[in-house]
């Protein structure tokens, strides 16, 4: 069982997805960052000082003058300023994995175009088979076959 769990582990693609895994985890820290450092401040000034991150509605008890007030007081609230710094969060990563997606996809196709054509195929004309238009004998039945003239 060890050495099932050594071979699974030595496989390329487990070892691909975990540093994917490690690295999206750091790119969510610089995300979250980003937005709640540089994005909301602006839009909250804009929009009358509003620290986005504090709006909160309470749903019972006495009034509490601040998010942590509350939550130290262990009253029921509603925290959808944090919610909407999540939103944006998302929608941020979401866009660059669409970028990064879409220059894959871009990059995948130019090596399509790129790649050599395989040999061309034909007939045999004994089996019907598709075989390389350069065969002399049919892989299926080992007919003799002359080689078409543009492969020639």
């Amino acid at each position: 069982m060890i050495q099932e769990f050594k071979s699974f582990i030595a496989r390329g693609n487990v070892i691909d997805m975990a540093v994917g895994v490690i690295i999206g985890g750091a790119f969510g820290k610089i995300v979250s960052s980003l937005t709640e450092d540089l994005i909301m401040p602006p839009i909250g000034m804009v929009l009358g000082k509003v620290d986005f991150a504090s709006l909160f509605v309470q749903l019972a008890g006495e009034p509490a003058l601040s998010l942590d007030a509350a939550r130290q007081a262990g009253v029921p609230i509603l925290a959808y300023g944090n919610f909407v710094n999540q939103i944006i969060n998302f929608l941020i990563i979401a866009f660059c994995v669409f970028l990064l997606v879409k220059a894959v996809s871009r990059m995948m196709v130019r090596k399509e175009l790129e790649a050599p054509a395989g040999p061309s195929m034909r007939d045999c004309p004994e089996c019907c088979s598709s075989i390389p238009a350069k065969a002399r004998r049919c892989s299926h039945c080992t007919a003799a076959v002359e080689p078409t003239e543009s492969a020639a």
